[in-house]
């Protein structure tokens, strides 16, 4: 189960936000999750398309995922306490 994971720019500038070791835990889960489909992943209701969101320690990553074509998009990366506001 190997998907390709594509950061859009708003995750991007989410992450450079962050101290380079929290960086390197979060990218490390969402290549671990694109690659063994392990992880705390939930899936996000009354969201559609549907949205994912994945938890590394205090941050949630949010996430659309296309298992047809094989790709994670990453949408943004947030602290627990701003991840579910709309």
């Amino acid at each position: 189960m190997s998907h390709e994971v594509r950061w859009l720019p708003p995750a991007r500038r989410d992450l450079k936000r962050l101290d380079p070791p929290v960086q390197r835990r979060i990218v490390e889960a969402v290549r671990h999750f694109g690659r063994t489909g392990e992880g705390d992943v939930v899936r996000l209701v009354q969201i559609a398309p549907p949205q994912y969101r994945l938890r590394v320690g205090d941050w949630r990553v949010r996430f659309t995922r296309d298992a047809e074509h094989g790709f994670i998009d990453v949408l943004r990366v947030l602290p627990r306490e701003k991840a579910y506001r709309r």
